[in-house]
């Protein structure tokens, strides 16, 4: 069993699932944390009953350590320098959504890690959700037909404070990012083209926009409707969206927190007006641990097998690419193609 020697870059915010996952393992050893902050860092060891060094710059912990992998879990705008230090001193890395706070960011820590040969991962832990699974699964089996458009809806009223509050396009940028990469992981499709109109609505706490409507065409020839807002308050939707998918037989409905449901058409009972449906159960077997702890299973499992991760940069560039095509339509008012 190889044990990974870890080096944790950024001590706030989620990086508490990123702790408890490392201390439920015994094959990974948290050998260092990085904070520009050190008071930071030094409060995060002794929450955590930590011996582990701690340093404000990762180069320095990269060389007074014998790490092998580092978790980024820093800010968007400090992804670039952690990730591409980290993956040329010889290190895989792990990091949070977003790859990066630009396009260009993102490109330039995939072609380091191609060049490296290092694996690079990204957090996408909605994708590791039973009922998710459930969904993609079922819909390979063809029992709606041709899948000719998927809707997603995200609406909740989210009070964070901090850096979120005054980003230009905190929603798109910082949460859509798991609805549009849970849209090419559903429907199996990368996005061709993206039309989006971003706004800040009455009410707002956000400085920049926090409210989208984005209209994706598919590379399989379906459209991808996404309808989100953070500055919604009553009826909230579930962090996972709500979903609708729609085939040329059927509908799967899924609310991201009760099993999917479909139905499709009964072709044994004669039409009418509306056609007859029936309603057909969709089976719910995927047995990995879900969330955060599924995606970082899924990561460290992949470098034990030498292979890309699921959510491996070469694949997670494709959802980037949404995100900032998204916004770049939004300012210009045109179409925009990926």
């Amino acid at each position: 069993m190889t044990k990974h020697k870890i080096i944790v870059a950024g001590c706030g915010g989620m990086s508490n699932v990123w702790f408890d996952y490392v201390a439920g393992r015994p094959d990974a050893e948290i050998v260092g944390l990085v904070d520009i902050y050190l008071d930071s860092a030094k409060a995060m060891a002794e929450k955590r009953g930590l011996s582990a060094p701690c340093f404000t710059n990762l180069s320095d912990a990269l060389v007074q350590t014998d790490a092998d992998l580092v978790f980024d879990i820093t800010i968007p705008e400090s992804h670039r320098e952690i990730v591409t230090t980290a993956l040329k001193a010889g290190c895989n890395v792990f990091g949070e959504k977003p790859m990066g706070a630009t396009l260009t960011d993102a490109q330039a820590m995939l072609e380091t890690a191609l060049q490296t040969g290092k694996r690079y991962s990204v957090m996408q832990n909605r994708r590791y959700l039973k009922q998710i699974r459930a969904v993609r699964d079922f819909l390979n089996t063809g029992t709606i037909g041709t899948v000719g458009s998927v809707f997603a809806d995200f609406f909740i009223g989210a009070h964070f404070g901090g850096f979120r509050d005054l980003m230009d396009s905190p929603l798109i940028l910082d949460m859509a990012i798991h609805t549009f990469d849970q849209a090419r992981f559903i429907s199996g499709a990368d996005p061709v083209s993206v039309y989006c109109h971003e706004f800040n609505p009455p009410g707002s706490w956000y400085k920049g926009n926090a409210s989208a409507i984005a209209i994706f065409e598919m590379s399989d020839g379906s459209v991808f409707n996404y309808r989100g807002s953070w500055c919604s308050e009553g009826f909230n939707t579930s962090w996972e969206s709500d979903w609708r998918i729609i085939g040329s037989q059927g509908t799967v409905r899924w609310d991201g927190s009760h099993p999917p449901t479909c139905e499709v058409v009964d072709d044994s009972v004669p039409g009418g007006f509306h056609r007859p449906l029936k309603t057909v159960e969709i089976p719910v077997t995927w047995d990995g641990r879900e969330g955060h702890n599924g995606c970082i299973d899924e990561m460290f499992q992949a470098l034990d097998e030498n292979r890309p991760a699921e959510t491996d940069a070469t694949d997670n560039i494709k959802s980037v690419n949404m995100v900032f095509a998204a916004i770049e339509s939004a300012r210009s008012g045109k179409k925009v193609r990926l």
